[in-house]
């Protein structure tokens, strides 16, 4: 049975982006980067408007404010180019430009929940607000990892990931610092139906 991992980079106010800011908020360093080399393979999963914005990268487009990638951010995108990654959406035609996708029109929790017990790999979400939270819904999520970069983006921050979810009770099986700033947490979630009336075990 596959493990699915809903995978998150956000500032320490809980934005995925911020207007002007290079990847990585320009905050790596050789820890992070060295773990991110280490993951094992994966198979990424995303909706549309992260499928527009990374094949884009792919294909040459630079963020807006940036006049060209870091090496770090082209290494990160032709790592991506490489891995197998499945795309939601009833919008997007085929064929898909970018490298080793595959396009699915059917229901997404439907159809994760049968990659889940039809396979034996790791399935992550990459960015994809919207997707990560049905799926978190659905109660199909194994592992919840954030990595929080060093910043507040009160200012400039795009994309909230945690509005409209649902109240989730979070055991952490994981956590670490790289090159002394950057955060890593994984968690256990757990939906909940209601707040906990007692005090958490």
């Amino acid at each position: 049975m596959s493990e699915l991992l809903v995978d998150f980079i956000t500032s320490l106010d809980g934005y995925a982006s911020g207007e002007g800011w290079p990847g990585f908020w320009g905050l790596e360093g050789p820890e992070y980067l060295a773990w991110l080399g280490e993951q094992p393979e994966v198979t990424y999963l995303m909706g549309a408007n992260t499928y527009r914005l990374m094949s884009g990268f792919a294909a040459g487009e630079v963020p807006k404010g940036q006049d060209e990638f870091r090496p770090e951010e082209e290494a990160s995108v032709d790592e991506l180019t490489q891995a197998p990654k499945v795309v939601f959406s009833s919008t997007l035609e085929e064929p898909l430009t970018w490298a080793n996708t595959t396009l699915v029109r059917d229901d997404a929790v439907e159809t994760v929940r049968a990659m889940k017990s039809s396979g034996s790999g790791l399935l992550s979400t990459i960015g994809s607000l919207s997707l990560s939270r049905s799926l978190l819904r659905a109660g199909l999520v194994d592992r919840f990892r954030v990595v929080m970069f060093p910043v507040i983006t009160g200012a400039t921050g795009e994309e909230r990931i945690y509005d409209g979810y649902p109240d989730v009770a979070l055991e952490m099986i994981e956590h670490r610092t790289f090159d002394g700033r950057i955060q890593l947490v994984e968690y256990k979630p757990r939906v909940l139906d209601h707040p906990p009336l007692g005090s958490p075990a």
